[in-house]
C-alpha cells in the first residue's frame, strides 16, 4: 500500500497534502483546520461515519476552550492529561492506522508540529437494529440475534457473560478493506496452543477484502476436508455456550455470524430448545433429527437401488405398484431421481435469491403446478416424487448439514443405480472413514462418539437434566486429550 506505515510529518501543510492525495480527494474526507489554544490544527473525519451530535458536545466545545498553549506538544499533553472527550482514543503515528480509524468512525486531531495525531471514537454510522435470527429460531429461548457492527456484537456477548474470564482481542484482515475481526474465548477454558494456533491461520491469510465469514473460514478448516470443521452461528446465547465448552469465536465487522472453533458433528443436531424442554422431549426431538438425517441422505437412493437391482426385496403389492408407476417414463430410475433433486433445487434458489414478495409465489408455482404437471405428463412417477419428497422436508430439520446432504444425496443415488445395496453401503462406509478421520488442530470432529468419551455422551445420544449437568462441567480439550 503507498501509506503503509508512512509516518505523519510535523508540518500540518504536509499532513493535510499527504491526506488529500492518499484518499484521492475523496470526497467523504472532511478537513477542518481550527486554531485551538493558539495553535494550528486541523480535525479530520470520514462523512456518515460518525456522530456530528457526539462531536459537537464532547469534542469540538472542549477543544474551543482550551487556553493558550506555548507549542502543540503541550496541547496535546493538556488535552491527553486532562481532558476525557471520549472514552475511546488511541494515538496514531502512521497514515495507515490513521486511515483505519477515520473508516472506522473516529475524529483525528493533527496539530502543527507534532508527528502523531488524536483519535476520538465518536462514531454514528448506520446500522442494523438488533432482531431474531432468520436461520436458528426457537420458541423458549432469547430472540435476540447478531448484527453487522461488531461493537454491537461484542456487548450482546458481554451482557450474557459478565466475567473478566471473557476476553476480547481486536485485529483487523484485508489489506484494502480493514475489517475488524475478534477474537473471543475464555482464559479459564482455552489452552494458549490453540490460540496461537488459531492466530497463526488468521495471519496466514493474505486477502485484500473481507466481506464474510466464508472469506475466514478455508483459513481455519483443515485443507481437503469434506466437512465443515467450523460452525458458525447469529445468535448470542449460542456463543456463550460454546466458550463455556472451550471453544474459540471470531466475529467479523459487517457479518451477523460468529465463526467457532472447533466444530464437533453432533452439534448439527443440537438446538437451544433442547435444552428448554423436559430432557425426554428433547431426547426423543433428537432421535427424530438423527432419522430425519438418515432419509435426507439415502431415501431415494434405496428407491433407486431396491427398484433396479434387488426388486425380490419388495413384497408382491409393493412390486406391482411401482412397475406399473414407472413402465411408461421415459427416464432410468438415477436420472429420474437426480432430474427430480435438481429441479427441487432449482426452485429453492429461485425462492431465495428473489425478492420475499416474490418468493412465496415461486415456491407454489414449484410445488404445486410443476410438480403436479410432471406426474401428469409421465415426465417423473408419482412414487419417485413422493421418495425426493420426503428426502428433501427430512433435510430442513438439519439447516446446518444441508449443502453436504445436497451432494451426498445424488452421490449416494449414482451408487445406488450402478451397484445396488453394495454401493450404498460402500459409499457410505468411505463417507464415514472421512468424517472419522475429519479433526480441525487437533479436534475430532466426531467427539465423543469417536474416539468414544462417557462423559460427553450425555448430550449425544441422550440430552441429561440440569441437575447433573451442574456437576462434572467438561470443555473440549478433555477430547483433544483422549485422542
Amino acid at each position: 500500500m503507498p501509506y503503509q506505515n508512512k509516518p505523519i510529518p510535523p508540518e500540518l501543510q504536509d499532513q493535510i497534502a499527504n491526506l488529500k492525495y492518499l484518499a484521492e480527494y475523496s470526497a467523504d474526507l472532511l478537513i477542518n483546520p481550527v486554531m485551538i489554544g493558539g495553535i494550528s490544527c486541523a480535525l479530520i473525519g470520514c462523512e456518515g461515519m460518525l456522530s456530528t451530535t457526539i462531536l459537537t458536545e464532547l469534542v469540538l466545545q472542549p477543544l474551543m476552550s482550551i487556553p493558550p498553549q506555548p507549542n502543540s506538544q503541550a496541547l496535546f499533553t493538556h488535552i491527553q492529561n486532562e481532558m476525557l472527550l471520549s472514552m475511546d482514543r488511541p494515538t496514531v503515528w502512521n497514515y495507515d492506522d490513521l486511515f483505519r480509524l477515520l473508516h472506522s468512525g473516529f475524529a483525528v486531531l493533527l496539530a502543527e508540529g507534532e508527528i502523531k495525531a488524536l483519535a476520538f471514537g465518536v462514531q454514528g454510522y448506520e446500522k442494523r437494529s438488533i432482531n431474531e435470527p432468520s436461520g436458528e429460531a426457537n420458541i423458549l429461548g432469547s430472540h435476540e440475534g447478531f448484527t453487522e457492527a461488531i461493537r454491537t456484537n461484542m456487548s450482546m456477548l458481554r451482557r450474557r457473560m459478565k466475567t473478566p474470564l471473557l476476553k476480547f482481542e481486536l485485529s483487523s484482515m484485508g489489506s484494502l478493506s480493514k475489517t475488524d475481526i475478534c477474537l473471543c474465548w475464555l482464559t479459564d477454558r482455552v489452552p494458549p496452543e490453540l490460540l496461537q494456533d488459531i492466530r497463526n491461520s488468521l495471519e496466514s491469510a493474505q486477502l485484500e477484502t473481507v466481506l464474510s465469514a466464508g472469506y475466514i473460514q478455508p483459513f481455519l478448516e483443515q485443507e481437503h476436508n469434506f466437512f465443515d470443521t467450523v460452525s458458525t452461528t447469529e445468535r448470542p446465547d449460542v456463543l456463550a455456550s460454546k466458550l463455556l465448552e472451550g471453544r474459540v469465536a471470531i466475529l467479523i465487522d459487517g457479518n451477523p455470524f460468529a465463526l467457532v472453533v472447533p466444530k464437533l458433528f453432533v452439534e448439527s443436531f443440537q438446538t437451544l430448545d433442547d435444552y428448554n424442554f423436559k430432557p425426554w422431549y428433547a431426547c426423543f426431538l433428537r432421535w427424530v433429527k438423527y432419522g430425519a438425517f438418515v432419509l435426507a441422505l439415502i431415501l431415494p437412493a434405496l428407491y433407486v437401488a431396491v427398484s433396479v437391482h434387488h426388486p425380490e426385496m419388495l413384497n408382491q403389492t409393493l412390486l406391482l405398484l411401482l412397475s406399473h408407476a414407472e413402465a411408461d417414463e421415459p427416464l432410468s430410475l438415477p436420472m429420474e431421481a437426480i432430474g427430480v433433486l435438481l429441479m427441487y433445487e432449482v426452485i429453492r434458489e429461485a425462492g431465495l435469491r428473489l425478492p420475499k414478495v416474490v418468493g412465496g409465489a415461486v415456491g407454489l408455482i414449484g410445488g404445486l403446478i410443476i410438480g403436479d404437471a410432471a406426474v401428469a405428463s409421465g415426465l417423473v412417477s408419482t412414487p419417485m416424487l413422493t421418495m425426493a419428497a420426503i428426502s428433501v422436508t427430512a433435510g430442513f430439520i438439519i439447516p446446518d448439514l444441508n449443502s453436504i446432504i445436497t451432494i451426498l444425496r445424488i452421490a449416494f443415488i449414482l451408487a445406488g443405480g450402478f451397484w445396488g445395496l453394495f454401493g450404498i453401503g460402500l459409499l457410505g462406509m468411505i463417507v464415514l472413514l472421512k468424517l472419522c478421520s475429519a479433526e480441525d488442530y487437533g479436534f475430532p470432529v466426531t467427539a465423543p462418539v469417536s474416539p468414544f468419551y462417557r462423559k460427553g455422551m450425555r448430550d449425544v445420544i441422550t440430552r441429561v437434566n440440569f441437575r447433573q449437568m451442574q456437576s462434572g462441567n467438561f470443555t473440549v480439550e478433555e477430547y483433544h486429550e483422549q485422542d
